[in-house]
């Protein structure tokens, strides 16, 4: 899709800070909870992928050259979607330590707040948002953006979310996008709220 950021597939996603024990684990923990169709905005009519292994296959714009060495194992997403205009995404992934979590979520939100000032195409202009912090265990954020395609015949508009939200060890990434109408910045927040409580 054309806007302000492509969206890459897992490959880009090298979103582990560290290297260490959580990136060479070779066994699989339970898995944390994770979002129900319920949980997402009654603003659009969402249907939802099963919960799968892995990072997924797409949705992680504006990430590209983030450090390599990210986890493989204890890391699971699941995919929504809308009949043609959103997409949504919950990555969930479990570190060996606090620690590696604390830097996982810093950096994360770090270069989602970073994305409007990267470099955009031709005739694209990207505005950049941050939406605050929700009072939830060890914290979340809400990140956001706007671009807009002046030379698209269709679709010139784009809206983003990304919520990074971490309890203890777990860091979840809450992510959504649209090409139609204004993104449900309070509603995320509550939904970025309960995938954080739901880890545990």
């Amino acid at each position: 899709m054309r806007g302000g950021c492509v969206v890459a597939g897992a490959a880009v996603l090298a979103v582990a800070v560290a290297s260490g024990p959580a990136a060479g684990a070779d066994q699989w923990r339970p898995r944390p909870g994770s979002l129900y169709i319920s949980d997402l905005p009654t603003t659009e009519s969402w249907r939802a992928a099963p919960i799968a292994r892995g990072w997924g296959d797409s949705y992680d714009a504006c990430l590209e050259g983030w450090p390599e060495g990210r986890p493989e194992v204890n890391v699971w997403h699941r995919d929504f979607t809308t009949a043609e205009t959103a997409f949504a995404q919950q990555k969930v992934v479990v570190f060996a330590t606090e620690a590696e979590a604390v830097a996982f979520a810093e950096t994360t939100r770090r270069n989602y707040a970073g994305c409007a000032d990267r470099p955009q195409p031709p005739g694209v202009t990207a505005t950049g948002y941050d939406h605050g912090v929700v009072d939830v265990e060890e914290g979340a954020t809400l990140q956001g953006m706007h671009t807009f395609d002046a030379d698209a015949q269709e679709r010139p508009h784009f809206n983003y979310l990304w919520g990074v939200g971490r309890d203890g060890d777990t860091v979840t990434l809450v992510l959504w996008s649209s090409y139609w109408g204004d993104p449900p910045v309070a509603a995320w927040k509550k939904t970025l709220r309960t995938a954080v409580n739901k880890l545990y």
